[in-house]
């Protein structure tokens, strides 16, 4: 009798994959979270101004002497002399 002929191979093949990045692209995406956040919360929220917020009201005491006669000198000024 006849001996058949068995041939095995066995091939193994192991592939590594290494990624880098990911890391990176998260703290970028969660920084511009952030800077989208803090610019929505000043631009839409917040407290809104109240009416008149905008006016400014200064008085000086004491200056009266040195305001009397004034308008009179800035006209003179103003007037050319012929």
């Amino acid at each position: 009798m006849a001996d058949p002929d068995h041939t095995v191979s066995e091939h193994n093949t192991t592939t590594t994959t290494t990624t880098s990045g990911g890391a990176g692209m998260g703290v970028i995406v969660g920084a511009l979270v952030v800077v989208v956040a803090v610019l929505a919360y000043f631009v839409l929220g917040g407290d809104a101004p109240s009416e008149g917020a905008n006016d400014v009201n200064i008085t000086i005491e004491g200056a009266g002497d040195a305001v009397e006669g004034a308008a009179e000198a800035v006209e003179d000024a103003a007037t050319p002399s012929e």
